[in-house]
């Protein structure tokens, strides 16, 4: 079992950046393909971004692609998500996963592990 807690949210201007962090408990975070969501008030839980547990191949929602860049640090036990040129519409509660499934995913349904979420709000 591993435990997930983001930390970095906060209130950015429109055309601003944030970086997210996600720590996870545990000695088997490198066994894991890790995953960040959001959801907006009133909208389902959307895919952002994923990092495979191994060689560190990543993917991205299409609306995130070259604004937001996913990593991970064994070392640390930490995934990020460095989010750039941030729109309004980005504002949502942004939630770390973890999957142990095969292969890597972009639903939800495919991880195990959910952190509390932080909050994300993007001004005008």
């Amino acid at each position: 079992q591993v435990q997930l807690v983001e930390s970095g949210g906060g209130l950015v201007q429109a055309g601003g950046s944030l970086r997210l962090s996600c720590a996870a408990s545990g000695r088997t975070f490198s066994s894991y393909h890790m995953g960040w969501f959001r959801q907006a008030p009133g909208k389902e839980r959307e895919f952002v971004a994923a990092v495979s547990r191994s060689v560190g191949y990543t993917s991205y929602a299409d609306s995130m692609k070259g604004r937001f860049t996913i990593s991970r640090d064994s070392a640390k036990n930490t995934v990020y998500l460095q989010m750039n040129s941030l729109k309004p519409e980005d504002t949502a509660v942004y939630y770390c996963a973890a999957s142990q499934k095969i292969s890597l995913s972009a639903s939800r349904l495919q991880y195990d592990y959910w952190g509390q979420g932080t909050q994300v709000t993007v001004s005008l």
